[in-house]
């Protein structure tokens, strides 16, 4: 898979001058833990972004937006500018969340304009597993230019999955969530149980093996199959806060479908709407 490499790709990489290594371990609910996991070992010259201070823009007291909602560009780019990402670097992030965290942060990059951006496969597990240097030692950053070219075909708002839900619109919605919260059985974390009406469950960790590792492009595209889409059908990708929705649409990429965006705001973004429709159950 092009946006995935393996570690041993990494290792062969990573003191090259144009390289940037990105922890992005993040755990919901104790938001102090990833930077307090980086502190305490990562790889030889990583930085640290985090979910809720670097990735994503302050919570809107009404909801809209949703849990993580997405950063302005302008801000981000100055943000990714300041942790030493110039507009010519190789970005590759890791997490321990098998691909979430990271792939927030390559989608992030994808949106910004930014091409030379991967997710390490098998994490910091998988690193450490392999033998691979660990350091406690925090690098120096040197701020870079980073130069944004937003591409607003890789992003959904909320008035098109209305349209989408309404029949305005012709697009294939689909739910990475636990089966349990998509079917509306449980809901441990946004106040709404359900999903969007019409959308499909593919549950994004199922783009993982047994082995925590990243499924061949072949093996993604097996995954999709049963939706019959086309490889140019429009995929709208959503989960509870547009994080763990990003391996899906990495997912889906990766199997050659060309025309796939992210609902950044996701279920919980939906809720935030007293008139939106709300599916339990099935489809």
């Amino acid at each position: 898979m092009n946006a995935i490499v393996s570690a041993k790709w990494v290792l062969a990489r990573m003191y090259e001058p144009d390289v940037v290594i990105v922890d992005c371990r993040f755990a919901l609910g104790k938001p102090e833990s990833g930077r307090e996991a980086y502190e305490e070992s990562h790889l030889p010259g990583a930085i640290y972004l985090d979910l809720e201070q670097d990735l994503s823009a302050p919570v809107e007291a009404d909801g809209s937006g949703g849990r993580h909602p997405l950063p302005d560009p302008a801000t981000l780019a100055a943000r990714i500018g300041r942790a030493g990402i110039g507009s010519e670097s190789r970005v590759i992030a890791y997490d321990d969340q098998g691909g979430a965290m990271a792939s927030r942060l390559w989608w992030l990059l994808k949106y910004l304009g930014h091409e030379n951006a991967f997710v390490m496969d098998g994490g910091f597990k998988g690193w450490k597993e392999a033998g691979f240097p660990v350091t406690a030692e925090q690098k120096i950053t040197i701020p870079a230019q980073f130069l944004a070219t937003v591409q607003h075909n890789l992003l959904a708002e909320a008035y098109d999955v209305q349209d989408v839900v309404a029949g305005v619109k012709q697009a294939t919605l689909i739910d990475s969530r636990e089966p349990a919260r998509y079917r509306g059985e449980v809901e441990p974390i946004d106040p709404v149980a359900g999903h969007i009406p019409g959308a499909k469950n593919v549950l994004w960790a199922e783009g993982r093996g047994a082995d925590g590792l990243w499924k061949s492009t072949e093996e993604q595209a097996a995954r999709f199959e049963g939706l019959g889409l086309a490889k140019e059908d429009e995929i709208i990708v959503y989960c509870g806060s547009g994080v763990t929705a990003t391996p899906n649409v990495m997912a889906l990429q990766e199997a050659g479908y060309t025309n796939v965006k992210l609902y950044a705001g996701s279920w919980s973004d939906w809720i935030s709407y007293r008139e939106n429709p709300i599916a339990t159950g099935e489809e």
